[in-house]
């Protein structure tokens, strides 16, 4: 065995046979997979092997489409089979909800280039005549779902890898991952050490002993899942008579998929009762095993299934495949360079391995050779979680998560297991107030104040939800007197030291403020691809506060110490400095009663150190909402002092506690963009239009600089503008095509409805010839043309006066 290699990869099944090809395809021969077993051990031997590109996230369903593409491919270049049958899928729809969700994902689909289509019951008979369509709305159909042989496309993935160059260790059990001072791994097994430049975790069942080895803890659990393989069935026999396959059938309101496997069917459930597996971690003796059957917990599922496909009921039961499969808390594989790591990379969590194996193993390998990946990777990636999460916070997730693998996936949802864990001081205070919370990143955040009869619970809804009335009495209230939220769900940093002002002005590409001002700031990545949209506050000479999204602390923290350099203290104070906004006309004159400092002076973008109450507090004049505004930060000890300070002094002027969905709207009228919505890994400052804050005059190499220099030169090939939307009683959420002249020539980035002007407001994407034409276009908004004519100019505020007045 060799005891050196650039890339050890831990964990045989699909996904790390996926990254080891990957690596090669992408010129790193020099790697090594290392399986305490056989190849496909774990969940991927006894996986049903069904694919399918249907996913809530577009860049997850479009690595799905490139998973399923690449398998020819495999074979094409090993002469190995895959067992290939492209057989095609409905997703059915019993519900006008269900309904919407499925023409909300085949518009998706649209600009994706996946063709997809809505098809009657009538249609569906004909395409899949197992199924009993009485009840059924419609259904997706996409032609590319099917099923493979999970043993043979995993070879299919090592021989092409060997053909790369690399190297597979089978029955080598890996005992230890101990790193070295300079980064790299030694990796101790049971036949030798080998010493390896990076540690890719693809453990799957076994990912978090292999993550315990270097002292990571990996979210994921292992759930136990059931499907059943029948005798022959009479239909499926006539079909093969004439030479057809039967499609595969999603049927969400039996939490249940189907396919065909030989003369007979093949049938799985999500139900219910389900039970999580190996509580206290995986055995290392587990192997290719199965568990004992367990009729019990899928007993409503069968009889509900016997009603869908009345044909299995008449059907004797040949095989049963009990075993456990991993999820993450959201159901999205765990990739990317562990966050605090060096050199440690997760390929695990991946519980749709051979719909998505391919693009993880496609994403990590760019990763690692290129420094980033070709799209947003944000849905998969491992610092979506922060150091906050636990194994009694993943538990309770994971169930949930199974239990709604087929439920409709609401924009608006909010999902309550393992709620409140992580709360603010003024968690109860606001509760008493009607909040009604939401969650980001752990933590709890108000969405809305709900007010006498109203509901405390926003119903899920494709459409305007019962949110609606009680969001537009807080953004009034914010228009017209003054409204207070938290700042706690902002991502804070801290930057000291004499090289401080340096370093940012090489991480960041606009301009570092002077002292007592701020200034805002795109973040790019080498190839000026945005990866952070910033607030820098100069507080002195050597020290600086960053602001950022709260939900990308794992991600932008692992970015700052990846570009750590000596002369530079960094510190993530994200849950050390918390406190509150005020926004609105009457802002002012209620900072101006809580404190003995004369601020009638502070212009906006300055900051200043003032005591609010009895509160010594940072306080900024900048606001999200585009109003007249001040974000005041405070030690948490000191936040409830702080609220009866402003809470007091609010009350002649009107104060009310607004939530993020009053904030969404508010930002619409200012075309104001947000993080992973206008903003993200797959768009450029050009696209976007925060090349506008980029300091191209500064004399800074800041990273991305060529780049975006190049696409300054050039012009962006697309940019962002807003729409207003003749829409009726649903607005525009995200990815929606945009349609001209019966042509998609763009797609939405997000949308709402605007409360102060009473207008549906999306923003999104067009080429940039179209833009300055400044064309009518259509947008679709579930499965409906709605007239939508660009704006030029925001709703409210268009010359900036009150914001910076």
């Amino acid at each position: 065995m060799q005891t050196t290699t650039r890339v050890a990869i831990i964990g045989g099944g699909v996904v790390g046979a996926s990254v080891l090809y990957h690596l090669t395809k992408l010129g790193w021969s020099d790697v090594m997979l290392l399986e305490r077993a056989e190849l496909t051990s774990g969940s991927t031997w006894h996986a049903a092997g069904g694919f399918h590109t249907l996913n809530g996230d577009t860049n997850m369903a479009a690595l799905q489409g490139y998973t399923i593409n690449l398998y020819k491919e495999l074979e094409e270049i090993t002469g190995m089979s895959c067992g290939l049958h492209h057989v095609g899928g409905v997703t059915l729809a019993d519900n006008q909800d269900r309904f919407d969700m499925l023409l909300a994902e085949r518009a998706k689909h649209r600009f994706m280039g996946l063709e997809t289509e809505i098809v009657t019951p009538e249609e569906i008979s004909k395409i899949a005549p197992v199924t009993n369509t009485d009840g059924i709305l419609g259904a997706l159909y996409d032609p590319l779902d099917g099923h493979l042989d999970p043993s043979g496309t995993t070879h299919a993935y090592a021989k092409a890898a060997r053909m790369g160059g690399a190297t597979i260790e089978t029955h080598c059990m890996v005992r230890e991952t101990n790193q070295r001072p300079d980064g790299t791994w030694d990796v101790v097994t049971d036949k030798g050490t080998i010493h390896a430049e990076h540690i890719v975790n693809a453990g799957g069942l076994w990912a978090r002993e292999v993550g315990a080895m270097a002292g990571i803890y990996v979210p994921l659990h292992p759930m136990e899942h059931q499907y059943l393989v029948t005798e022959e069935v009479p239909l499926i026999a006539e079909m093969m008579a004439d030479g057809k396959e039967h499609p595969h059938v999603m049927d969400p309101a039996g939490e249940s998929y189907l396919r065909q496997e030989g003369k007979g069917l093949c049938i799985g459930f999500y139900e219910q009762p389900c039970r999580p597996w190996a509580v206290d971690g995986t055995s290392w003796e587990f192997g290719q095993d199965l568990l004992p059957n367990d009729f019990d917990k899928i007993e409503q599922s069968i009889d509900f299934a016997y009603k869908r496909f009345p044909d299995l009921e008449r059907a004797g039961v040949k095989n049963v495949i009990h075993g456990p499969f991993t999820f993450a808390p959201d159901g999205n594989p765990l990739v990317g360079p562990v966050p605090g790591m060096r050199n440690y990379w997760s390929a695990c969590g991946v519980m749709a391995g051979f719909s998505q194996g391919g693009g993880v193993g496609l994403m990590l390998a760019q990763w690692m050779t290129q420094g980033e990946t070709e799209r947003d990777t944000m849905a998969m990636d491992v610092a979506r979680f922060g150091d906050w999460i636990t194994p009694g916070y993943t538990l309770p997730k994971v169930i949930e998560n199974y239990q709604k693998r087929f439920s409709v996936a609401y924009p608006n949802e909010e999902l309550p297991a393992a709620r409140p864990f992580r709360t603010t001081p003024m968690y109860d205070i606001f509760s008493d107030m009607g909040a009604v919370w939401g969650q980001q990143y752990g933590l709890e955040v108000a969405n809305y104040f709900a007010q006498d009869d109203e509901p405390t619970y926003e119903t899920p809804s494709f459409r305007r939800s019962d949110a609606f009335a009680a969001t537009a009495r807080e953004v009034t209230a914010v228009r017209q007197a003054v409204g207070i939220n938290e700042v706690q769900n902002f991502g804070k940093y801290r930057v000291t030291g004499p090289r401080a002002r340096a370093w940012l002005n090489r991480i960041m590409a606009g301009r570092v403020p002077a002292p007592g001002r701020l200034s805002l700031t795109p973040m790019l990545s080498p190839k000026g691809r945005l990866i952070g949209d910033f607030t820098i506050s100069c507080l002195g000479d050597e020290e600086f506060q960053l602001t950022a999204s709260y939900g990308a602390q794992a991600f932008h923290w692992r970015w700052f110490l990846r570009h750590a350099e000596n002369g530079v203290t960094l510190k993530n104070i994200s849950d050390k400095r918390t406190g509150f906004q005020i926004a609105g006309p009457k802002s002012r004159a209620v900072l101006a009663a809580c404190t003995r400092a004369d601020i009638s002076d502070m212009a906006f973008l300055d900051l200043r150190r003032l005591t609010i109450g009895m509160a010594n507090c940072l306080v900024q004049r900048v606001s999200y909402t585009g109003d007249l505004g001040f974000e005041i930060y405070c030690d948490p000890m000191s936040q409830r002092a702080l609220w009866s300070a402003l809470w007091s002094a609010g009350q002649p002027h009107g104060m009310t506690p607004f939530g993020m969905r009053a904030m969404m709207s508010l930002r619409l009228d200012k075309f104001f963009g947000s993080w992973m919505a206008e903003f993200s890994p797959d768009y450029t400052a050009a696209e976007t239009g925060l090349d506008r804050f980029i300091s191209f005059k500064k004399n800074d190499n800041f990273i991305g600089r060529a780049a975006a220099e190049a696409e300054r030169d050039a012009g962006p090939t697309r940019k962002l503008v807003a729409f207003e939307v003749e829409a009726e009683d649903a607005d525009v959420q995200g990815y929606e095509p945009i349609w001209l002249d019966g042509e998609v020539v763009g797609f939405c980035t997000s949308g709402g409805y605007s409360h102060h002007t009473q207008t549906s407001v999306a923003m999104g994407f067009l080429p940039a010839d179209h833009v300055d034409a400044a064309p009518d276009v259509e947008i679709e908004i579930l499965g409906q043309m709605r007239r939508a004519r660009v704006l030029t100019a925001p709703l409210f505020d268009a010359d900036g006066t009150r914001m910076r007045g």
